[in-house]
């Protein structure tokens, strides 16, 4: 089925071209959504690192479907911004609480008392987190250009913390796996306080910041769930094993509307910054990659944490950015960044850790890193 999905992918992107060449620019957007459908699809069902790289071929497909269908030729139904004149970008608040409450229910006591065994690595990936993303965020917003309210939205993908995707990368990289749920956890727990005094610090000339109230919507968003997500697993989760399965693919099926609901109605803003917002996007993320592992080995942790590290760094929970957007009402403009960062993202890091799956660290450098499979 995988084959049949893949080959009728292609031949509709290279159908997609031809109409394009043949000026029948009436028909690409359709064609462009079901090539980017039937790939995502194929990846699904398919096998080895097409298998892996599912998740990332979906966010792309989701960012197409987003941008295809809002063009002065073809539109979304109404129903789509709005049901009974309600727009649909009140969903994302609701979808990233389930899925902050899916990353709970994924927790136990445990991954927070293993900072006990390693909080050297633990620590500095944590500072990391915190410094270099923010710091990148800012320089690069600053240099490149971006309109005020987008260069804001690009520092709040820098002040938020990892999410779930690095710790599937990190297993794919066969990095170490328990640092990766520690630091993603603690940082997640340590964000409703943190991320909202970097935004204050970093962006408040460019967008008003209400600190208390910004504290406050994480809280909700992001502590909340995920300590109710931790209670259910504590006292329901082993009755349900096949939650194990159902909840990351709730997820990711939450991951994906969010996308489509945010690159829809800020598809014309994308288009006029264009290829300047994607390049800031790469840079940062590969940037925190390599000043992730860079500093690590300057402290001359082996080569699995690092790889950890850098991973952690690199990656950011872009869905809770366009979230805390959808909060401060500019779901447009600041929910940008967030939203053509997390397919850069999720692109590089698959290249990466699929790299580092290849070229394992040697030996000598798995020493003491807790390596979890």
């Amino acid at each position: 089925m995988h084959r049949l999905l893949l080959w009728a992918g292609v031949l509709l992107a290279l159908a997609c071209v031809l109409a394009l060449l043949a000026g029948f620019k009436a028909a690409t957007p359709q064609i462009l959504a079901g090539s980017a459908i039937c790939l995502a699809l194929a990846a699904t069902t398919g096998r080895g690192q097409l298998r892996e790289m599912a998740f990332t071929i979906w966010i792309v497909a989701g960012v197409v479907i987003g941008m295809v269908f809002h063009t002065s030729l073809i539109h979304f139904p109404p129903w789509f911004f709005g049901l009974d004149g309600t727009r649909l970008t009140v969903l994302i608040v609701p979808l990233l609480q389930i899925i902050m409450f899916s990353m709970g229910t994924t927790l136990s006591v445990a991954d927070f008392a293993r900072v006990l065994k390693m909080p050297g690595g633990v620590l500095v990936g944590l500072v990391c987190q915190f410094t270099i993303m923010p710091l990148l965020g800012f320089t690069l917003a600053h240099t490149m250009g971006l309109p005020p309210a987008i260069a804001a939205g690009f520092i709040l993908v820098g002040v938020s913390p990892s999410g779930l995707a690095s710790n599937v990368m990190s297993f794919i990289a066969k990095a170490n796996v328990a640092m990766s749920v520690t630091m993603t956890a603690l940082a997640t727990l340590l964000s409703p306080v943190i991320t909202p005094l970097l935004m204050k610090a970093l962006a408040g000339e460019m967008v008003a910041i209400d600190v208390p109230s910004m504290m406050w919507d994480m809280t909700q968003i992001v502590l909340l769930p995920v300590v109710a997500g931790l209670v259910f697993h504590h006292l329901f989760f082993h009755r349900w094993k096949s939650l194990e399965r159902i909840m990351p693919a709730i997820s990711m099926v939450g991951i994906l509307v969010i996308t489509v609901v945010t690159v829809a109605p800020g598809r014309d803003k994308v288009i006029e910054v264009g290829m300047l917002l994607v390049l800031a996007c790469f840079i940062h993320t590969t940037a925190g990659y390599a000043l992730g592992y860079g500093f690590c080995k300057l402290l001359r942790l082996d080569t699995i944490t690092c790889r950890t590290i850098a991973i952690e760094v690199g990656m950011q929970n872009a869905g809770l950015a366009a979230g805390l957007a959808t909060k401060l009402g500019k779901v447009a403009t600041l929910g940008l960044a967030p939203i053509v960062f997390g397919p850069i993202m999720n692109v590089t890091a698959s290249v990466l850790a699929n790299w580092w799956r290849t070229h394992p660290a040697e030996p000598e450098d798995k020493q003491g890193t807790g390596h979890s499979p």
